[in-house]
């Protein structure tokens, strides 16, 4: 019988799946809601350098448990791990302690991209000028992320990572926050670059961008990830266009509208639902999520 893990690289592949289309979300955050426990991308590990191997062991297996639960409650078939620490033996330690106790049952992937994205709101002009100021040193500051990226999942082969989520956001509700121009000089060079090196290495990459990705949709394509995250309604993304220019190129996830879960009623929740599941799964190639995430 075909895992969870299985079946989501079978989406990944641009193949038809086995049984029911995979399932899994960026982030889960109701675990408090579900399981009493806070998430661990938002818990206080400022302290982690102070702690005994002992006290770290117990945080890893508490972390790595929170993770399986959340798949096995809402059926997932991948893990997406997020570092609570920063530090990537946190990542190794957790992705070793789900795969142990899963027997390889889910994907597992964590954070992975090294591309410009949108600035907070302290830093936009700064980054606006300096694509005007100092061209050339943004592209070499934007490569050297990259190589360090490489370099760093270089080291992380040996733990049996299947992939990287690329969640830097490009794009606002009504556009990319870059010209399409600007985007083509300082973003697609350097994304391309990265999915190549992942590949070569055996990686899978699913690239994230909430908002309005429809002016640089060509270009990310052209990058060659294997799945594109989120596809937002909220942004005015519909699945159904969307596959029809890319769908035999890249798997799709998402678009499942998740500000529908805050504020739409439970017929307006399966209505996007429904809508994504129909104009996605033809011909395989589709992950079923939310168009960002479950949030509180």
């Amino acid at each position: 019988m075909i895992t969870p893990r299985e079946n989501f690289i079978r989406a990944l592949q641009n193949k038809i799946p086995e049984g029911r289309v995979p399932h899994f979300e960026l982030v889960f955050y109701l675990t408090m809601e579900t399981f009493g426990k806070v998430h661990p991308c938002h818990r206080n590990y400022s302290q982690w350098h102070q702690m005994s191997l002992k006290e770290r062991k117990l945080h890893i297996e508490d972390m790595g448990q929170l993770y399986i639960d959340v798949a096995e409650k809402y059926e997932h078939s991948a893990i997406f791990i997020h570092s609570a620490t920063g530090k990537d033996e946190e990542i190794i330690e957790v992705t070793n302690y789900i795969r142990e106790n899963t027997n390889d049952k889910y994907f597992i992937m964590c954070h992975g991209d090294a591309t410009l994205a949108i600035p907070d709101g302290e830093k936009m002009l700064e980054l606006s000028y300096r694509i005007v100021d100092e061209p050339q040193k943004l592209h070499e500051e934007a490569n050297k992320m990259v190589d360090d990226a490489v370099r760093r999942a270089e080291g992380l082969k040996s733990i049996g990572l299947d992939g990287f989520a690329l969640c830097s956001d490009y794009c606002l509700n009504d556009g990319p926050f870059l010209s399409p121009g600007q985007f083509s000089e300082f973003i697609s060079p350097y994304l391309e670059k990265l999915i190549k090196a992942y590949r070569e290495l055996g990686y899978y990459t699913i690239k994230h961008t909430d908002g309005n990705i429809m002016p640089i949709l060509d270009q990310i394509s052209q990058c060659k990830p294997d799945a594109l995250h989120s596809l937002d309604p909220q942004g005015g993304v519909d699945i159904a266009k969307v596959k029809k220019m890319i769908g035999s190129q890249v798997c799709l996830c998402g678009n499942v509208n998740c500000g529908l879960l805050d504020r739409g009623t439970d017929d307006q929740i399966l209505e996007s639902a429904r809508y994504a599941l129909k104009n996605g799964m033809p011909s395989g190639g589709y992950i079923f999520s939310t168009s960002s995430c479950v949030y509180t």
